[in-house]
Parts: structure tokens; C-alpha cells; sequence
């Protein structure tokens, strides 16, 4: 996922993004546990992507105060 992408997006649409690539990094990692996961790199995109949405979303709320 593109910043620019992520800086079009709301504060309260940040919150929901993280909370559904945190979803996904946990199923990820039940996939790695099972060893049914098919892409292992994809772990370390979603963890970025997480990076990314919780500096934006701090970004906005530091502007916002």
C-alpha cells in the first residue's frame, strides 16, 4: 500500500485499516504456525503496511491538535 493512498483516508478509516491488517498479520502468522502459509513475505508487507497507517494516522492527529 502507497502513503498517498493512506493520506487520502480519514483518521477514523485509518483506525479501521490497521485494525484489518492486524487481523491479517494474525492469520498470517496462524498459517506460518500450521505451515499452510503460501507466501511468507507477505508478513513482512502487511507489518509495513501497519508501520505506515500508524505514522499517518499519528501525522493527522499531531496536525488536527
Amino acid at each position: 500500500m502507497k502513503p498517498s493512498e493512506l493520506i487520502a483516508l480519514t483518521v477514523d478509516e485509518l483506525g479501521q485499516k490497521e485494525k484489518d491488517l492486524r487481523k491479517e498479520l494474525f492469520n498470517l502468522r496462524f498459517q506460518m504456525a500450521t505451515g499452510e502459509i503460501e507466501n511468507p513475505m507477505r508478513m513482512r508487507t502487511v507489518k509495513k503496511d501497519i508501520a505506515r497507517v500508524l505514522t499517518i494516522k499519528s501525522e493527522k492527529l499531531k496536525v488536527k491538535s
